[in-house]
């Protein structure tokens, strides 16, 4: 395929994904709003392939960052609301997170 495009301009792509999404997804709970960011960087998206396909709590400490996931753990989420939290994040960025 030719064209006078030139080569993919990642940078290019990578503003128009945050035009759309934005720097971060953001979920509220009882109240409080908590944030993940919509752009994982690869050293990150090392770690999260560490992490079993069952752990989701894991995977919530990871993209939240010990500051949110402390104040998250202030509330009574169930197992289904962070499964809940984590699908929703997904189909609104493209990710696939923690699914099995």
């Amino acid at each position: 395929m030719s064209g006078t495009s030139g080569p993919f301009n990642v940078n290019a792509a990578r503003a128009q994904r945050l035009e759309s999404l934005g720097l971060k997804w953001e979920f509220e709970v009882d109240g409080e709003t908590f944030s993940l960011p919509t752009e994982i960087p690869r050293r990150s998206a090392q770690a999260l392939a560490a992490l079993g396909d069952d752990d989701l709590d894991g995977l919530l400490a990871l993209l939240l960052g010990d500051e949110q996931y402390k104040r998250l753990g202030d509330h009574d989420l169930s197992v289904q609301d962070v499964a809940a939290i984590l699908n929703a994040y997904g189909e609104e960025t493209g990710l696939s997170v923690g699914e099995g």
